[in-house]
């Protein structure tokens, strides 16, 4: 008991106005990487949904352009769709980049550490770069995840199944691996008309055919992405897995990612600090005596590593947001762990997994990623130091 009254009157303590003055440094960084990272998210939304149906509409036969997508969108769903899963995203998104620049100010501080300088090399910002965008890909892939198929359904055709629900009658099992969803009865029917030609001795093979899990849909093809777009929906079809899938493409591509961004910011941060060095008499030995660069250079440094770090990582990208596109019911993740399915593809290909289906769609999307990655980091930077010094002064007046 004399534990938890310490640690209640620490509290109470530290909600005190002079303990949040002693740490408003904290508490002012926190609130201006949060909402640096709401804003850049919000700026850039609807350029990541075109994008991402860019991506998952395309085919090797047919290509979906950006214009074409945008006018899908507000047709189906009105511009209001070009947020769609914006909620899920921007929470994932202030976690995940919170992770990469965190972690990577845990691993640069070993490179600086014994250093009589405090200076990163390109490359050393590149290694922590990769392990930094490791650890975001991990914590936001399951928004990610939700994001997608968010978007997906706002420039698809949800079918309203409440007027057919009491005519549907789905096997025990059906319901178990696949809740609240029925079979297409078109596609059902059509099935039972191709086995047509076998003797039909069955009085109900419609019937029948509903009781095998890969006829669950009628076609023999999993549900759509609008039927499976629930956290709730996900997790009882797909399982917990389900939340990281796309694993190595997306490691791939937030390593890649981070790796360019931070090792390009770098090193156009040390030019920078080169040039107005130049012009200082004397010419300072460090990084320290030289004088701060202006809030809108560093933003414009960030936006174009982000935009360099977006084209080299687009590849992966479109990869995973391909494999996000898919649902993969529990029990054909256990068929394929039974069977030891082996991934297709080259070897390359295995191992940051891209499926050889779409090699000729990589490419899809790369300047509107572009855009938006360049973009977003440009406002993110910028907003955070605007807001950084908009809090510090009002703190001051306060004081």
């Amino acid at each position: 008991m004399e534990l938890i009254y310490f640690f209640l009157l620490h509290i109470f303590d530290l909600f005190q106005m002079d303990e949040l003055w002693k740490n408003k440094i904290y508490a002012i960084h926190t609130i201006a990487a949060a909402g640096s990272v709401t804003f850049g998210t919000a700026v850039t939304y609807p350029l990541d949904t075109i994008k991402v149906l860019v991506q998952v509409g395309s085919g090797s036969s047919k290509q979906l352009t950006a214009t074409q997508a945008l006018e899908r969108v507000r047709y189906i769903s009105g511009y209001s769709g070009l947020f769609s899963g914006f909620g899920w995203f921007a929470f994932g998104r202030i976690l995940g980049v919170g992770a990469r620049f965190g972690t990577y100010e845990i691993v640069t501080a070993f490179y600086k550490d014994g250093r009589q300088h405090n200076y990163v090399y390109s490359s050393e910002a590149l290694m922590a770069g990769m392990v930094a965008g490791a650890a975001e890909s991990l914590i936001s892939s399951p928004f990610e995840l939700i994001k997608l198929r968010a978007q997906v359904t706002s420039a698809s055709r949800v079918p309203s199944h409440f007027s057919m629900t009491k005519k549907r009658v789905v096997a025990p099992v059906i319901e178990k691996l696949l809740c609240g969803y029925g079979p297409d009865k078109n596609a059902l029917n059509y099935a039972v008309g191709l086995l047509s030609t076998l003797t039909n001795k069955h009085p109900n093979m419609t019937g029948a055919l509903q009781g095998y899990p890969w006829m669950m849909t009628g076609s023999g093809s999993p549900p759509s992405v609008c039927d499976v777009r629930r956290p709730s929906k996900i997790l009882s079809l797909e399982g917990w897995s389900a939340m990281w899938r796309g694993l190595r493409p997306g490691l791939v591509r937030d390593s890649v990612y981070g790796g360019i961004f931070f090792s390009t910011w770098q090193f156009l941060h040390q030019a920078m600090l080169d040039w107005k060095a130049v012009g200082m008499d004397p010419i300072p030995s460090v990084n320290e005596d030289v004088d701060p660069l202006s809030p809108l250079a560093v933003s414009l440094s960030a936006g174009f590593s982000g935009s360099v770090a977006g084209a080299v990582s687009h590849f992966f990208d479109t990869a995973k947001c391909r494999s996000l596109c898919t649902v993969l019911p529990k029990f054909v993740s256990l068929e394929r762990k039974l069977l030891k399915w082996k991934r297709p593809g080259s070897r390359f290909e295995r191992f940051t997994g891209i499926h050889p289906a779409d090699r000729n769609v990589l490419f899809n999307g790369i300047w509107l990623r572009m855009a938006r990655c360049g973009v977003a980091s440009f406002f993110m930077v910028g907003y955070y130091f605007l807001a950084v010094d908009q809090l510090v002064s009002r703190g001051s007046r306060l004081t």
